[in-house]
């Protein structure tokens, strides 16, 4: 997010820069790359759990992962017994042996 401010920024100065015949500023840059930051949208700040139950159940159907066996109580459990416990999860000898193109895309990798 960081990266795509700053690149909206740069390109934003070059532009003023440019129609009012005038150097490029780094502190405008940096004024810009802050505002371009605030105006992120929620939703790409990170990934959402259902985002993530879907890639790690992914990894689950290539057989890359596994469970360990070891649970804990949650913190979810917390203020809701009957909840799941945290379970631990290890990667599986093809996890390990899976090329970095089928970790980039686990569902290519799946699906073909």
């Amino acid at each position: 997010m960081k990266a795509t401010a700053i690149d909206r920024a740069t390109r934003a100065e070059e532009k003023m820069a440019n129609r009012q015949k005038r150097r490029i500023d780094p502190e405008n840059i940096e004024k810009l790359a802050k505002r371009y930051l605030n105006l992120m949208p929620y939703k790409a700040q990170g990934c959402r759990f259902h985002s993530f139950v879907v890639y790690f159940s992914t990894l689950q159907r290539l057989g890359w992962v596994e469970p360990t066996g070891r649970e804990e109580p949650s913190s979810f459990q917390d203020h809701y017994p009957p909840g799941p416990p945290r379970r631990y999860f290890r990667l599986t000898d093809a996890g390990r042996s899976a090329p970095e193109t089928a970790w980039a895309n686990p569902q290519r990798a799946l699906y073909g």
